[in-house]
């Protein structure tokens, strides 16, 4: 007779299965509450202006890229057009008045006789003054043909400043960034201080062909 051959199986014991049972169960829930990763969401569209008139100045994508450098505070307010040169005429006088009962802020936009884009963002509404104002969300910036944006540098706090017979804009070392003259068609722009600059128009010394001043509120 041949011997007889035992197999053994060993069986799990009742906390292996609990444990076992746990472990499957845990996993199944892992499954359940991650999901597989979602493709990178689309970036956001930026908010588009709405603009309660056409801009003589800026097209519908110069409008869009310099959105996207405005403070915060200002996205989605519409912009009101309250003072062009081709409607009101060319006189620093008539855009203080137009600008009376408006806070601000202001966005500044010029078209020079040589077709150059640029202007400037003023925190507060332009008007007549005494010394310089505003805060450092003001800026400058120029379409050459590309945007050129120009912050605050903290070097100095010559943002605005308002005479009878001149817009003053940025300064230091006895230079403008932007100034315009009293009858709003001459004006320049030079390096300065307060935004590190580059001169905004193709040359120093600029004639006007349209200004537009824009509420943003």
């Amino acid at each position: 007779m041949q011997g007889l051959r035992w197999r053994y199986t060993r069986l799990p014991s009742q906390m292996e299965d609990t444990m076992s049972g746990e472990e499957g169960e845990e996993e199944e829930e892992e499954e359940e509450t991650a999901p597989a990763p979602a493709p990178a969401p689309a970036p956001e569209d930026p908010v588009e202006p709405q603009l309660t008139e056409a801009s003589q100045v800026l097209g519908a994508s110069e409008i869009r890229q310099l959105s996207l450098h405005l403070p915060a505070r200002v996205t989605g307010h519409p912009w009101s057009l309250v003072f062009c040169t081709s409607r009101d005429g060319f006189s620093l006088r008539s855009l203080y008045r137009q600008m009376e009962g408006h806070s601000g802020p202001v966005l500044l936009l010029l078209r020079d006789q040589d077709g150059q884009m640029f202007g400037a963002f003023s925190s507060s509404a332009l008007r007549l003054s005494k010394g310089f104002y505003g805060t450092g969300e003001t800026f400058l910036f120029s379409f050459s043909p590309q945007l050129k944006v120009f912050k605050w540098t903290g070097s100095n706090s010559f943002f605005v400043k308002g005479d009878l017979d001149s817009l003053m804009m940025g300064s230091g070392s006895g230079q403008f960034g932007l100034w315009l003259d009293g009858d709003l068609y001459h004006g320049g722009s030079h390096p300065c201080a307060t935004f590190n600059n580059e001169v905004l128009a193709r040359r120093e010394q600029f004639c006007i062909k349209e200004l537009e001043a824009w509420v943003l509120s």
